[in-house]
């Protein structure tokens, strides 16, 4: 078995910086708001892990059948010598991807990114484990700023799954894609995962699940500011909100007080007022028409070369070639 590496480009003092500067700069806004990011501590990455197993939550698994069913076409389309996974986690679904590079195609070496090296160090040494003829090397960063740190050389194939890109509004989103272009060579590829529009009846309930894990959820991030910087949230005063915004087509997770209060976050000398009805958002999950989604990726300078959607059209992985 290869030893699997780990590059730190992102430290604890540096994701607390980031976090300080998301708080002061989003509770201080007219309409508050916090990135999504912040959700995801272990508590958060925990609660995440039941939410795709609810029977509201249909993009992890629908995602993940979709997967199955066309990773052979997409191994002998891509013939990648390298797997580049941005927001890697676990890596649950990747092993599809592995399994049908090393068999169908040249694979050489695995290179997941994410910012959690707890998650990342795990989730390397399993995958190491279990193709002991990969090189597997993570990378510890935010993918939204330090693209450009990852490994150049060899047929690459930067994979982003999940429906994440949807957390970017668009003009992130286009330099997100932008960013991809820069750092990949003509000729070598993007797998993008998005969710598709489809009918709020659907759609909504997958973000405001019956059992109330998503408001748990949501409602972390309060705790998360709590720990790490010092606030006085009491977030079992905060209501859980999915909205979808059909102008916009996405869906907001908002947080909303229950009450008039006030909030000190102590690590940045900050006091927060909160009127009763008052909504901090927290999260936007933008839905893709195909049409719009291959546009994007045009502007950002890649040429589409396949696009599978499961049978009932709610998700989408997308192929696109760095023109």
């Amino acid at each position: 078995m290869t030893t699997p590496t780990l590059e730190i480009h992102l430290s604890d003092d540096d994701l607390t910086a980031a976090l300080r500067s998301d708080a002061r700069l989003g509770l201080t806004a007219q309409q508050k708001w916090l990135p999504p990011k912040w959700f995801y501590d272990a508590t958060g990455s925990a609660l995440f892990e039941q939410i795709t197993e609810l029977p509201e939550y249909y993009p992890t698994r629908t995602e993940r059948a979709l997967l199955e069913r066309v990773v052979g076409a997409i191994a002998r389309a891509t013939q990648a010598e390298v797997l580049v996974e941005l927001g890697a986690g676990s890596a649950a679904k990747t092993r599809l991807l592995l399994t049908a590079l090393t068999t169908q195609a040249p694979l050489k070496s695995y290179v997941p990114q994410d910012v959690s090296s707890a998650a990342l160090r795990a989730a390397a040494a399993e995958i190491a484990a279990e193709f002991p003829g990969l090189a597997v090397r993570g990378v510890v960063s935010d993918f939204t700023d330090t693209l450009h740190i990852l490994p150049r050389g060899g047929r690459r194939m930067i994979a982003f799954l999940g429906g994440t890109i949807g957390n970017l509004v668009p003009e992130e989103r286009a330099e997100f894609l932008a960013s991809v272009h820069n750092v990949l060579e003509p000729g070598e590829q993007l797998l993008l995962g998005a969710g598709l529009v489809v009918d709020p009846a659907v759609l909504v309930p997958a973000y405001d699940d019956a059992a109330g894990v998503t408001a748990e959820f949501n409602r972390n991030v309060l705790h998360v500011l709590n720990s790490r910087l010092g606030a006085d949230f009491a977030p079992e005063k905060f209501r859980h909100i999915a909205i979808w915004d059909s102008a916009r087509e996405w869906i907001e997770m908002r947080l909303e007080a229950t009450e008039d209060m006030t909030v000190t976050v102590g690590e940045l000398d900050l006091t927060v007022h909160f009127a009763r009805g008052e909504q901090l958002r927290t999260e936007i999950s933008a839905k893709f028409r195909i049409g719009g989604l291959t546009a994007e990726l045009a502007a950002a300078g890649f040429g589409t070369q396949q696009v599978w959607t499961d049978p009932d059209e709610r998700f989408a992985l997308v192929l696109a070639e760095r023109r």
